[in-house]
């Protein structure tokens, strides 16, 4: 996505919109659908293989996000290969890069149907297939809608929303107002780049670590308070220098903000597969119904408020959404220690 605001393509409302739309549209199936195959993937493994079901999900999720987080790694990379030759908005340059990543989506689509279907005899409660679409849908729409009764959603809502704050805020201010004054536009992709490196890696060792609440719990405090690290340094301290620490800042605040991310996706991922197995597709529609509302509000207000009044809404959001995702874990272990 980084891509795209870095380098200028031809376009107009009549196509962006339009285009926007389908993405959205397109996306929220697709990551509804990986979240609930990958959790159900993860339960059958664990019981063919007679292994603690939430190590599983956590090492699932880790290979998972691991993998989807390079994308901003090679993704910038190939960028800069093909739109680093100074000919910035080239149309032969743009439909090659353009090119490029349609063969990506083609592979990965091809790929796509060689995953095997699950059967978990109804264990996690995922909708009879052998029913008619309609009944298909209703049952999904009641999923999602029963699950805003469910105290744990709620309580675990404020985190998901602010995974999608602290995204957004990357792609929009971050690249905006600290990686591009230090960097130039040129440095965008690097910057990205190298958040994309640590995402990857950060996704991979927190799925390896997760076995459960508790795991869960220790590795998102890590998470939340590295990232309020960094909204505290930009906030109180940062300043735009010139020389060699002019350049290593932005880069390792790109590295830090990309350990945090790679946290709230595994995390919460693992979160929602441990805790609604019973609810899984509704859950994950949740998960992208809050991400994706918040991400939209940071960049709505982006052009209209400054740089220090979005740095307290993140630390606000950050202080509020981890104090009711601690509730949620004195909860959940509470409801755990009483059926004991």
């Amino acid at each position: 996505m980084e891509l795209f605001r870095t380098w200028k393509v031809p376009s107009t409302p009549y196509t962006m919109v339009p285009a926007s739309l389908y993405l959205g549209f397109a996306a929220s199936i697709i990551w509804v659908g990986q979240g609930t195959y990958l959790t159900s993937t993860a339960r059958s493994h664990a019981r063919d293989y007679n292994v603690h079901e939430g190590t599983v999900i956590g090492k699932f999720n880790g290979e998972f996000w691991g993998m989807f987080a390079s994308h901003q790694f090679i993704g910038n990379l190939i960028s800069l290969a093909v739109l680093g030759d100074g000919t910035e908005g080239s149309t032969s340059n743009t439909t090659l890069l353009y090119v490029v990543f349609l063969g990506s989506m083609t592979l990965g689509t091809i790929l796509m149907c060689f995953l095997t279907k699950r059967n978990n005899n109804g264990e996690d409660g995922s909708p009879d297939h052998s029913v008619g679409l309609y009944s298909t849908v209703v049952s999904l729409l009641k999923s999602v809608v029963s699950l805003f009764f469910d105290i744990r959603m709620l309580l675990v809502i404020p985190l998901i929303a602010y995974s999608g704050l602290q995204q957004a805020f990357v792609w929009a201010e971050f690249t905006k107002e600290i990686v591009t004054p230090a960097l130039g536009v040129s440095g965008v992709g690097g910057a990205m780049a190298l958040y994309g490196a640590f995402d990857a890696i950060c996704s991979l060792t927190a799925g390896r670590l997760t076995s459960g609440l508790t795991s869960i719990t220790l590795i998102v405090s890590g998470g939340a308070v590295i990232q309020a690290i960094v909204f505290l340094w930009i906030l109180l301290i940062y300043r735009l220098t010139s020389g060699v620490l002019g350049i290593v800042y932005p880069l390792l605040m790109a590295a830090i903000l990309g350990i945090g991310d790679g946290v709230f996706n595994t995390q919460l991922n693992a979160l929602l597969g441990i805790l609604f197995k019973h609810d899984m597709e509704g859950a994950f529609a949740q998960l992208k119904v809050w991400q994706s509302a918040s991400t939209a509000v940071v960049f709505f207000l982006s052009p209209y408020i400054s740089l220090k009044v979005m740095l307290l809404v993140m630390l606000v959001a950050l202080g509020l959404s981890y104090s009711v995702f601690l509730l949620l874990t004195l909860k959940v272990e509470k409801a755990f220690s009483s059926r004991s």
